[in-house]
């Protein structure tokens, strides 16, 4: 007869797998700290994270009333990250004027009235234009409504009748 003797027991804990890192391409963060980097000095922004803050509040305004191949361009000729503030946007179901686009940036950063939002929306838009270059705002230009050009820090000119 075999007798056995009960042994007690061992509870091994399972394994938990661990959370990989997110490994971001240098590129992309490159890219994005470039590019807030020139809205903070073009609208002489105190820090890089207003900046940054002000940068993502004016694409994602933009990202609504961009659309059809100037948005998909738009966002591939932009940082990464830029280009998902863009691209994640609904596009709005009417198209503001820019003084509409400028009232309606002012609502979504505190404390903002229409002149420091015109600075702003300026402030980002100008960036924005010398980075994705004269073609590519162009298209843009031409899908928004008239007045948007001064925004972009380009001049307006009236069609002659």
């Amino acid at each position: 007869m075999t007798v056995t003797t009960p042994q007690p027991r061992i509870t091994v804990p399972a394994q938990t797998p661990q959370p990989r890192p997110r490994i971001r391409d240098a590129a992309e963060d490159t890219g994005w700290l470039e590019l807030t980097e020139a809205v903070r000095e073009a609208g002489q922004y105190p820090t890089r994270a207003e900046a940054e803050r002000i940068t993502r509040i004016v694409l994602s305004a933009l990202g609504g009333h961009v659309t059809g191949d100037e948005r998909v361009a738009l966002a591939q000729a932009l940082p990464r990250e830029a280009g998902r503030v863009i691209a994640s946007q609904i596009p709005a179901t009417h198209p503001l004027t820019a003084r509409e686009f400028v009232d309606f940036v002012a609502t979504r950063i505190e404390g903002a009235t229409p002149a420091t939002a015109r600075w702003d929306v300026s402030s980002v838009l100008s960036v924005l234009a010398t980075r994705i270059g004269e073609p590519l705002t162009t298209r843009v230009l031409s899908e928004l409504p008239p007045g948007y050009a001064l925004l972009f820090g380009r001049a307006e000119l009236a069609a002659m009748a």
